[in-house]
């Protein structure tokens, strides 16, 4: 009797024991699954980032490309007044402007106000064009004046086509070439992209 009695003593803290372990895996388990969940959530996430990401850069190259519209209009307008005193003064219809504007800030400047930026209007990809033209002078009227410092093309000579030399009355470096021409496109692209590009041009 003493024997089956320390047998079932023995039985009976086994089975403690093992229902003991069960309920440790239990909980193990559920970290583990816990752990997973987080993981899996986590990769979501990870995926819509980057498509996200992808997304935004596809729009912003859209808008970069859609940029050449609005350079080329003005590059246009510029060619066919470039005759003649057409260029001496402002064009605020056209947005231009006869000089450089020291003060001009793409970031912070008002591409809304009709009479500071020409609007080309939204493309097919939904890219709304804005352009505004400043001649690199620092006064209004004839670029050759004495009294009007410009920043002139090359007309001959080893600089013939270069840009950015400044042409100082009274010094004779080279022949006198055509006045430069800062085009400044900004484009609004879907979800709130905009790019901005600037470019030179002598007619």
């Amino acid at each position: 009797m003493m024997c089956q009695s320390k047998l079932a003593k023995q039985v009976a803290s086994l089975q403690g024991a093992v229902n003991r372990q069960r309920g440790v895996v239990l909980f193990i388990a559920l970290i583990v699954l816990v752990a997973m969940s987080l993981a899996g959530i986590a990769l979501v996430r990870s995926v819509d980032t980057n498509v996200l990401v992808a997304g935004n850069l596809a729009f912003r190259q859209g808008a970069t490309a859609a940029s050449d519209s609005p350079v080329q209009a003005a590059r246009a307008w510029i060619v066919a007044n470039a005759t003649g005193s057409n260029l001496f003064s402002d064009s605020s219809s056209q947005a231009f402007f006869s000089t450089w504007q020291s003060a001009f800030n793409p970031d912070t400047y008002d591409w809304k106000d009709a009479a500071k930026a020409k609007s080309l209007g939204a493309d097919a990809a939904g890219n709304t064009r804005y352009y505004v033209i400043h001649r690199m002078c620092s006064n209004s009227g004839d670029p050759n004046a004495a009294t009007n410092l410009c920043v002139k093309s090359a007309a001959s000579g080893r600089g013939r086509g270069s840009f950015g030399a400044i042409a100082y009355p009274g010094l004779a470096l080279e022949e006198a070439g055509s006045p430069v021409y800062r085009i400044t496109a900004r484009v609004e692209g879907p979800k709130n992209t905009v790019t901005m590009v600037q470019t030179v041009v002598v007619p």
